[in-house]
Protein backbone atom coordinates (compact mmCIF):
# COMPACT_ATOMS: atom_id res chain seq x y z
CA UNK A 1 0.00 0.00 0.00
CA UNK A 2 2.84 2.39 0.73
CA UNK A 3 4.72 1.88 -2.69
CA UNK A 4 1.30 2.43 -4.32
CA UNK A 5 0.44 5.71 -2.47
CA UNK A 6 4.55 6.84 -3.44
CA UNK A 7 3.88 5.50 -7.41
CA UNK A 8 0.91 7.75 -7.17
CA UNK A 9 2.57 10.73 -5.36
CA UNK A 10 5.32 10.86 -8.14
CA UNK A 11 3.39 10.48 -10.89
CA UNK A 12 0.96 13.37 -9.68
CA UNK A 13 4.59 15.28 -9.23
CA UNK A 14 5.47 14.79 -12.91
CA UNK A 15 2.26 15.58 -14.04
CA UNK A 16 2.00 18.61 -12.44
CA UNK A 17 5.83 19.78 -13.37
CA UNK A 18 4.51 18.97 -17.09
CA UNK A 19 2.18 20.65 -16.76
CA UNK A 20 3.94 23.87 -15.49
CA UNK A 21 6.50 23.35 -18.21
CA UNK A 22 4.12 23.00 -20.92
CA UNK A 23 2.26 26.12 -19.55
CA UNK A 24 5.73 28.07 -19.31
CA UNK A 25 6.88 26.75 -23.08
CA UNK A 26 3.20 28.37 -24.23
CA UNK A 27 3.87 31.05 -23.39
CA UNK A 28 7.72 31.76 -24.65
CA UNK A 29 6.21 31.03 -27.87
CA UNK A 30 3.91 34.07 -26.98
CA UNK A 31 6.65 35.82 -26.40
CA UNK A 32 8.65 34.98 -29.16
CA UNK A 33 5.94 35.25 -31.67
CA UNK A 34 5.41 38.99 -30.39
CA UNK A 35 8.95 39.54 -30.73
CA UNK A 36 9.40 38.65 -34.19
CA UNK A 37 6.49 40.76 -34.78
CA UNK A 38 7.60 43.45 -33.55
CA UNK A 39 11.26 42.70 -35.30
CA UNK A 40 9.41 42.50 -38.63
CA UNK A 41 7.07 45.45 -38.42
CA UNK A 42 10.21 47.62 -37.14
CA UNK A 43 12.62 46.68 -39.96
CA UNK A 44 9.81 47.23 -42.34
CA UNK A 45 9.27 51.11 -40.94
CA UNK A 46 13.30 51.58 -40.68
CA UNK A 47 13.65 50.27 -44.61
CA UNK A 48 10.52 52.92 -45.39
CA UNK A 49 12.37 55.49 -43.48
CA UNK A 50 15.76 55.01 -45.51
CA UNK A 51 14.52 54.69 -48.47
CA UNK A 52 12.64 57.89 -48.11
CA UNK A 53 15.98 59.20 -46.97
CA UNK A 54 18.07 58.28 -49.81
CA UNK A 55 15.35 57.91 -52.80
CA UNK A 56 18.22 57.93 -55.34
CA UNK A 57 19.58 54.38 -53.93
CA UNK A 58 16.67 52.58 -56.20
Amino acid sequence: MRALLWVVAVVAGVLVLLGLLLEAVRWLIIIGVIALAAVIILSFVKGRQSAHNYPNRR
